[in-house]
């Protein structure tokens, strides 16, 4: 499994890839992923730096979440 996670994906295709993640960005915040049918619309076109930025996060806090459970994010 691949463990590089890019920030400028959306994250309908970061989640397929990992579908790990989805409890983990919900925990951050990302509440909406929870019902599949916004993962599936929203989430094609929304990126995590998007997301992060209409909730309130900061990348700080998404990366170093991210890297503390294993992975490599790319374009912090």
């Amino acid at each position: 499994m691949d463990q590089t996670i890019d920030l400028n994906v959306a994250v309908y295709d970061v989640v397929k890839k990992n579908p790990e993640l989805i409890d983990l960005l919900v925990e951050l915040g990302f509440k909406p992923l929870k019902n599949p049918l916004m993962l599936n619309s929203i989430g094609r076109t929304t990126t995590i730096k998007k997301g992060a930025k209409l909730i309130g996060l900061s990348l700080d806090e998404i990366t170093q979440t991210l890297e503390w459970n294993g992975y490599i994010v790319k374009d912090k």
